[in-house]
């Protein structure tokens, strides 16, 4: 007969469960036998069956191997409470960056006139120095602003004057060609429309402002 496969469920009828129970413990202790011999490992089984019976096979030793396994475990906690490489390298850069913090703190502190009891004549005099350099930075970056501003100032001017110049310029020369044209006897619609023929192309908008001042 062929064997059939038997279905993983909890046995209902008491002497088979009971039957099934000897026999699958006995197999077991059977395979940690072998696994003990063959493989040279060290193992403990404890079972306690449905009546509460307690039946157990251990190699080399129950208490041996219970406790190689609470050493572990106590060796595992110990690593789990130790933090790991990463967070104590961030840890080290947050203090770090905290005294350095702190460090720029003080300084500016000194910088400004604060803290300073603490400071010894030597040290007072090298934040002297410290602060005549910055000053004379200081002072040459605003005075390099300066100088900016007044060039632009002035480049705005001369092109102001230029633009003034050129503007009275013009203002002449249609003065000129209005007399011209009045000792011809021309009337004021031939004045207005030679006044207009000389103004440049870009400029026939200022056409009414020289009739106006003429």
């Amino acid at each position: 007969m062929t064997r059939r496969k038997i279905e993983t469920k909890k046995i209902e009828n008491t002497t088979a469960r009971q039957v099934t129970f000897s026999k699958r413990r006995r197999g077991l202790f059977k395979k940690a036998l072998e696994l003990s011999t063959l493989c040279d490992a060290q193992l403990a089984l404890v079972v306690f069956s449905a009546t509460g019976k307690l039946f157990d096979f251990s190699s080399p030793s129950m208490q041996q191997v219970i406790g190689r396994r609470q050493n572990l475990h106590s060796k595992n906690l110990n690593k789990m409470d130790q933090p790991s490489l990463e967070a104590q390298i961030d840890n080290s850069t947050k203090t770090m960056s905290s005294n350095e913090t702190l460090e720029r703190t003080h300084g500016m502190r000194q910088m400004i006139g604060e803290v300073l009891q603490q400071l010894n004549v030597e040290e007072l005099q090298k934040l002297e120095e410290l602060l005549e350099v910055g000053l004379t930075s200081v002072l040459k970056t605003k005075e390099e602003g300066f100088l900016g501003e007044i060039g632009a100032l002035k480049r705005k001017e001369a092109q102001l004057i230029e633009d003034n110049q050129r503007l009275k310029r013009q203002m002449e020369k249609q003065f000129k060609i209005k007399i011209h044209a009045i000792e011809q006897g021309l009337s004021s619609e031939s004045i207005t429309n030679i006044c207009s023929s000389s103004y440049p192309p870009q400029q026939q908008d200022n056409d009414d402002t020289c009739l106006k001042l003429g």
